[in-house]
């Protein structure tokens, strides 16, 4: 009973014992939850348009990251190693849909995840034989000491990290539910047949979200490789992408940013805070075992459209 105790109630005492520390540590969860939901939202505009969930995007992310590092590396400033980078990933996004997509329209789901899949160890080697495996430092000059704000410590480059993300991720929002192309965009994702008839090319559609996908995957590589480095580790970031989407749901643009936030404040929290008391890593599991709860008791996520079919 008292183990029980000690793992159930003794962490919640902690949170009360200190609330600023609390404090702190939701606030640097929730900044990093914020670059989740960014690596999220590039799959999210993928499976809106196509109904597929894009495997690949992490290597994408990491594709543009070494990209970049790579230009940097070569002596260009920062602006024009950012915007060579955005041409590859949008020259990249030509390439699969001509190479990748094109010759798998109208086939069944499940082959174009398994061509995301062939896409993702394409680049990952390409990745390697371009630039190398080893790891890149990359400073672009965002300042990394704490500030303090009334007793709290927040790390200067989460907030800003934090901030471009979220800016992002506001202007992506926009921009699917406001413009013209991104009513195309919802179009497609409903019926791709019917989306057709009525004159919205499904090629042109696909270029425009795999592009889009890539660039966000830039200013996540960016972001991530600043914070850990540019090495081939950073695509496992995208795999944090799918209890993100699991509690958020795969349709919804939103859900991508709530859940990004859920994930990152309850693994920080689990981990400050149980790690002590049951003695794992709790930060490396937190966010899977919390897609399994939502499994089991609401497998569309918070913001899902609940499917219903008739027999």
């Amino acid at each position: 009973m008292s183990s029980l105790h000690a793992v159930l109630i003794a962490p919640f005492a902690d949170m009360w014992a200190n609330p600023s520390f609390f404090l702190e540590v939701t606030i640097g969860g929730l900044l990093t939850g914020v670059m989740y939901s960014l690596v999220a939202l590039g799959i999210v505009l993928i499976y809106k348009a196509s109904g597929v969930f894009n495997f690949a995007q992490g290597t994408m992310m990491l594709f543009a990251a070494l990209t970049f590092v790579g230009m940097i590396e070569r002596g260009m400033p920062v602006w024009a190693a950012f915007l060579i980078a955005a041409v590859v990933m949008t020259a990249m996004a030509f390439a699969i849909e001509r190479v990748v997509l094109r010759p798998l329209v109208n086939q069944e789901q499940i082959i174009l995840f398994m061509a995301t899949i062939g896409l993702t160890f394409f680049l990952d080697g390409f990745g390697q034989l371009v630039w190398g495996g080893d790891v890149h430092p990359l400073d672009i000059g965002i300042p990394t000491a704490p500030l303090n704000l009334h007793g709290v410590q927040i790390n200067q480059f989460d907030l800003v990290a934090a901030a471009v993300c979220g800016t992002l991720v506001v202007a992506l929002a926009v921009f699917f539910q406001k413009t013209a192309v991104g009513r195309a965009l919802r179009a497609v994702a409903d019926d791709h047949q019917a989306a057709l008839s009525v004159g919205i090319p499904l090629q042109y559609i696909w270029v425009i979200v795999w592009a889009v996908a890539g660039l966000v995957g830039l200013v996540a590589g960016i972001m991530w490789g600043s914070s850990l480095g540019v090495q081939f580790s950073i695509s496992l970031v995208a795999l944090k992408a799918l209890p993100v989407l699991i509690l958020g749901g795969f349709t919804s643009v939103p859900g991508a940013i709530v859940g990004g936030l859920i994930v990152g404040a309850g693994e920080k929290v689990a981990e400050v805070y149980w790690t002590p008391v049951t003695g794992g890593a709790i930060e490396d599991w937190f966010a899977y075992a919390l897609a399994l709860v939502f499994l089991l008791f609401r497998p569309q996520g918070l913001f899902g459209e609940r499917l219903i079919e008739r027999v």
